[in-house]
């Protein structure tokens, strides 16, 4: 089972975490203010950080979006307030799972079970999106360098891309980094 970091704001509610605790989840750390859960996500490293509220306040949602930004775990919420502009507002802060009056013992695996599929899901795309720009990035880097080497060299587009191959090679360094000091280079000289 996971080890959970529970978040309770408003009324103390001792039942769910007892709910949690009778199923296996280890419950790591507790928390009432939400200003607290930065810093005890970093401390106690949950594999899931499960919220009870009323209502999920601005400020927990903010602490919640600071969290997910930094530290990103599959958040659930356990709340009473259903309404479509609170449940949008806490996905967009990271939560993976809104549950509106309901976390009856049987139903919180299965939901915790899909808030961290989700996440994994999402957290792959995420992933894969940043290294699609950085690879976008770097090549725009290359082919901008790739140019300077041409002009500079007065070589064709393959002999100037072999030759920062080349330095890269040389130099041990990737074909990016070799580029951006042939363009830095190139912007110093000019």
């Amino acid at each position: 089972m996971y080890k959970v970091l529970l978040m309770i704001e408003g009324a103390r509610d001792e039942t769910l975490g007892a709910s949690l605790t009778e199923l296996g989840y280890a419950i790591v750390s507790e928390v009432s203010d939400a200003r607290q859960l930065r810093t005890e996500v970093a401390r106690a490293a949950p594999e899931v950080i499960i919220v009870r509220a009323e209502a999920p306040t601005d400020e927990l949602l903010e602490n919640i979006a600071a969290v997910s930004a930094v530290l990103p775990r599959p958040v659930v919420v356990f709340a009473r307030e259903g309404s479509r502009e609170v449940i949008r507002r806490a996905v967009e802060c990271g939560v993976a799972a809104y549950v509106v009056e309901g976390w009856a013992p049987e139903r919180i695996t299965p939901i915790i079970e899909a808030a961290t599929a989700r996440f994994e899901a999402f957290d792959a795309m995420r992933k894969e999106l940043l290294s699609t720009r950085t690879k976008l990035s770097e090549r725009k880097v290359i082919e901008k360098a790739k140019g300077i080497v041409m002009q500079q060299r007065r070589l064709n587009e393959n002999d100037a891309y072999g030759a920062l191959r080349k330095m890269a090679m040389d130099q041990n360094l990737a074909l990016a980094e070799v580029a951006r000091r042939v363009i830095a280079v190139s912007q110093l000289l000019a």
